[in-house]
């Protein structure tokens, strides 16, 4: 049984263009340094869940899908001190941060605000809308992602 994520990007890091145009339209889900977004990695991802991308910072919405292709394995740019996310703590032996890889699956029509979100009935309760919510990675229940995708969809 497949679960439902959503993972958050700025769009001038890293956006659903930039993953529709990798190679293969895979990319590893590195560079996550919170403990909780690493355990729903390491833990609870799983190969075929569906992900919900969504765009942070600038425009914040949801912008499209995406897959899990690889399971978690250890996050090398945690060992790599010329990179932004290099944690000295972290070393091959005893790795700390995880990513999982991902696979573009579609960019939606249209764009899901974060202001629209928070009007649709049936998302009262998700993750992303709680005050304070700053994780980068999150669950998704099935109910929420259904009620996403329709509203991609809609008015495209």
């Amino acid at each position: 049984m497949a679960n439902y994520w959503l993972v958050k990007s700025e769009p001038g890091c890293y956006s659903i263009d930039t993953l529709e145009n990798e190679p293969e339209q895979i990319t590893s889900w590195d560079g996550v340094r919170n403990y909780q977004a690493r355990n729903f990695m390491r833990d609870e991802m799983k190969l075929g869940d569906k992900v919900l991308f969504y765009h942070s910072v600038t425009n914040p919405s949801v912008v499209g899908l995406c897959e899990v292709v690889r399971e978690s394995y250890p996050d090398h740019t945690a060992w790599d001190p010329e990179d932004g996310h290099f944690d000295p703590k972290s070393t091959e032996e005893t790795p700390r941060w995880f990513m999982v890889d991902v696979k573009f699956v579609e960019k939606f029509p249209r764009a899901i605000s974060l202001k629209e979100l928070r009007q649709v009935p049936g998302l009262e309760n998700m993750e992303l809308l709680r005050k304070g919510s700053r994780l980068s990675v999150m669950p998704v229940n099935k109910k929420e992602f259904d009620i996403i995708c329709n509203l991609a969809k809609e008015q495209a």
